[in-house]
């Protein structure tokens, strides 16, 4: 039996825009059979991921989310992807976790911006210039090639660090006035207490929330869930599981009902723009099935670009 290492050297095979059309394909396919298991010990997190999707394979995926790794130089997120064959079981693959977590989460952003947002959307606004941050703005650059982008961070020296590394990107000092001014928000912070207020939002914006992953975490306030059309990458790992959705249901602001759709309404035309007017919101939850879904498209990509 031959394992496949997938290093991060396989990045330079890889596309945004090919990405997301995986992503699509891979929703056409059988709907994906999850389990997750979620351990805490405070503010530390044992994610355990598993995904199966039939003639794609299987997948497990082992995340350790440690918010105070920055403080000696480590990323907040470690840990490993074991992809599995669909015609034996046999492992056939491990793949770089950061690649496939970096892939993965951005790319699951913006396969909802390229169905929800305005194709003229030309202002872009980052909160949060942590690594998936720097992941957002590679993606949205791709997808959106034209635009402008803002970054704003609690720390307003890493925003400008960030900013930095990128042409057309500026700091944003005052969130509010950048969301306001915004076409598109995506969020990526660890923050538990919303920090999007509904208030700001403004005709026509997409808001990408990707930080909430835990049930006690929301990065946008419940006038925001009321004022726009809700949609979700998938109901399985985002209602009873992630504070951004299962706060609002648990407080009767909103019904599980109330989410417009999933990826996997895309081909019944559920995950769509209503209107100029329409503000949408997108909740990343970040499913092992799109784990599977990327970590095939890496490998793919990869061998590919070997000639295999």
């Amino acid at each position: 039996m031959k394992i496949t290492i997938v290093g991060k050297e396989a990045e330079s095979a890889l596309n945004w825009l090919d990405l997301i059309e995986a992503l699509k394909m891979g929703h056409s396919r059988p709907r994906a059979d999850l389990g997750d298991t979620f351990l805490y010990r405070g503010n530390d997190t044992l994610l355990n991921r598993v995904a199966w999707i039939d003639g794609m394979g299987s997948l497990v995926k082992t995340a350790n989310v440690f918010p105070a790794n920055p403080d000696s130089g480590l990323g907040t997120v470690q840990g490993a992807v074991n992809l599995y064959s669909d015609t034996d079981g046999t492992l056939e693959a491990l793949v770089d976790f950061h690649l496939v977590t970096k892939y993965k989460t951005a790319g699951d952003s913006l396969l909802g911006a390229s169905l929800l947002a305005r194709p003229d959307s030309r202002e872009i606004v980052i909160i949060g210039a942590g690594t998936v941050g720097h992941s957002l703005r590679q993606a949205y650059g791709a997808l959106f090639p034209e635009a402008h982008f803002s970054v704003w961070n609690r720390t307003a020296e890493k925003a400008e660090e960030f900013a930095n590394q990128y042409p057309h990107t500026d700091t944003a000092r005052d969130l509010e006035a950048a969301v306001r001014a915004a076409d598109i928000v995506t969020s990526a912070t660890m923050s538990t207490d919303p920090i999007l207020k509904g208030a700001w939002l403004q005709p026509g914006q997409h808001i990408d929330l990707i930080g909430a992953y835990r049930p006690d975490m929301r990065e946008a306030d419940d006038d925001a869930i009321l004022r726009a059309t809700i949609h979700v990458d998938s109901r399985a790992t985002t209602i009873g599981h992630i504070g951004e959705i299962q706060i609002p249901i648990d407080s009767g602001i909103i019904q599980e009902s109330s989410i417009a759709s999933d990826f996997y309404d895309i081909a019944d035309g559920k995950m769509r723009r209503n209107s100029l007017d329409e503000i949408t919101l997108f909740k990343n939850g970040g499913g092992a099935h799109l784990d599977l879904m990327t970590s095939r498209y890496i490998l793919d990509a990869w061998q590919k670009g070997l000639g295999r």
